[in-house]
C-alpha cells in the first residue's frame, strides 16, 4: 500500500516529479511542469535514472570508472534542466539520481516522497509510439499510486502556455 500523500499538508509542499530523459519530448513535460509548479507555488523534483550496469569483479574497475561517467551525464542534463526551470518559473528544483529500471525507481521514489502528487511525463510523436515509459505506466495506470499528466510531445510553449 502506498504512502498518503502530505503534499497539503502544513509544512509541506506538492511536488510535480518529472522523469528526465534523453527524449527529445523530455523538455515538454519539463515545460509543463515548471509552468503548473510556477502558478501552483509547487515544487519540481527532477528524476535520471542510469542503466544499472552489471558488475563482475573481474571489470570492477571499468564499471566504476562508467558509472563515475553515467553520474557525471546525469548530472550535466540535469543542470540544463534545472536552468530550464529557473528561467520558467523560478523555482529551484530537487535533483534525484538513481540506478536501475525507469520505472521501478519511479515507483520507489514517488513511496519515499509523500509530497510528490503528480507524475508529469511527455509522449513521443514518432511511429515508434508514445514511449517506452509512457508506454509502462499506461498498462499499470490504475494500480499508480499518483495522477499522471502525459503532455503530447507536439505541443510548442505557447500551446502549453494556454493550456496549462
Amino acid at each position: 500500500m502506498p504512502n498518503k500523500r502530505s503534499s497539503y499538508e502544513k509544512g509541506h509542499k506538492r511536488k510535480y516529479l518529472v522523469v528526465i530523459d534523453d527524449t527529445e519530448e523530455c523538455d515538454r513535460a519539463v515545460y509543463w511542469a515548471a509552468k503548473r509548479a510556477g502558478r501552483t507555488k509547487s515544487q519540481i523534483v527532477m528524476l535520471r535514472v542510469i542503466e544499472t550496469a552489471e558488475r563482475n569483479q573481474q571489470w570492477l574497475g571499468v564499471a566504476d570508472l562508467m558509472q563515475a561517467e553515467a553520474l557525471e551525464a546525469a548530472n550535466a542534463v540535469l543542470d540544463k534542466f534545472d536552468a530550464r526551470i529557473k528561467k520558467i518559473a523560478r523555482i529551484n528544483p530537487d535533483r534525484v539520481i538513481r540506478e536501475g529500471a525507469a520505472t521501478e525507481e519511479i515507483v520507489k521514489l514517488i513511496d519515499e516522497d509523500a509530497d510528490i502528487g503528480i507524475l508529469v511525463l511527455a509522449a513521443g510523436i514518432g511511429k515508434e509510439g508514445p514511449g517506452p515509459l509512457v508506454t509502462n505506466l499506461a498498462k499499470n495506470a490504475g494500480q499508480f499510486p499518483i495522477p499522471v499528466a502525459i503532455v503530447p510531445g507536439h505541443l510548442s510553449d505557447s500551446d502549453i502556455d494556454a493550456s496549462s
